[in-house]
């Protein structure tokens, strides 16, 4: 079940995607869910389709 104002949605990738995914969010001591975001938001923020 989705957070309050968050909706959830079903991501297919690569093995391999997902195992960077989870090192990266280890090292930051975030969730995968939360690591997704953050990346999400700056390549949004980096091609000016977001304020960041």
């Amino acid at each position: 079940m989705a957070s309050p104002g968050k909706r959830a949605f079903l991501l297919r990738v690569k093995p391999e995607v997902l195992d960077a995914v989870e090192r990266l969010a280890a090292d930051e001591l975030r969730s995968v869910n939360a690591q997704l975001e953050v990346l999400i938001r700056e390549g949004l923020a980096k091609r000016g389709r977001m304020k960041g």
